[in-house]
């Protein structure tokens, strides 16, 4: 396994630090493990996004499985030049959300497909799934009361971790615009959850 080590100071070797996403991109084909370091660094991220959407652990825990069974099944596909490894695993998050809207359930096709066992959320999971929602219960409510456009900025930023640049693009306006939507949509919690006794 390739690692990148990083001098310190006066020339001495610190411990390894992680690849990019982009680079367990790469090894994924050779090294499988390479994406299961990516699906570490992002599985509590996605889950927060579908917790945000659906309100319910099981639910939130089958959406994310999907998500990165079809991410997995989808990375030869992967064009580097059109967005961060993050951004496209969002895009594939709500793809996956639209659909399974849509369609009025939890589709598991991908899953399925790749032979990989169903989801079974254990008791231990589903505390530590709702630690995360519980984590962001008050601003996750003071969330649903902004408009769209600013949750949708916010959401972006914050749940999402998306990059300036990339949440323009996505919101058809500037960065600067997407910058004072979200300052803007923050403070509004702030100010909401600072109220509440």
């Amino acid at each position: 396994m390739s690692q990148i080590w990083a001098c310190g100071e006066e020339g001495k070797m610190r411990r390894p630090t992680s690849r990019s996403d982009a680079e367990l991109f790469v090894a994924t084909p050779e090294s499988p493990e390479a994406f299961g370091e990516f699906y570490r660094r992002h599985e509590q991220a996605v889950l927060k996004f579908f917790l945000y959407w659906s309100r319910s652990a099981e639910l939130a825990a089958d959406l994310t499985a999907e998500t990165f069974a079809a991410a997995f099944e989808s990375l030869p596909r992967y064009e580097p030049e059109r967005g961060e490894p993050r951004a496209w695993l969002f895009g594939i998050a709500q793809n996956t959300l639209a659909r399974s809207i849509r369609r009025g359930r939890v589709e598991d096709e991908t899953r399925r497909r790749l032979g990989l066992a169903p989801v079974v959320v254990d008791d231990d999971a589903l505390e530590r799934i709702e630690a995360l929602a519980s984590q962001d219960g008050s601003a996750l409510q003071a969330l649903d009361g902004l408009s769209e456009a600013l949750r949708g900025a916010v959401s972006g930023r914050v749940l999402e971790e998306r990059e300036y640049h990339e949440l323009a693009e996505a919101l058809a306006c500037s960065q600067s615009v997407v910058r004072q939507r979200v300052k803007r949509g923050l403070s509004r919690i702030r100010d909401r959850l600072e109220v509440k006794p």
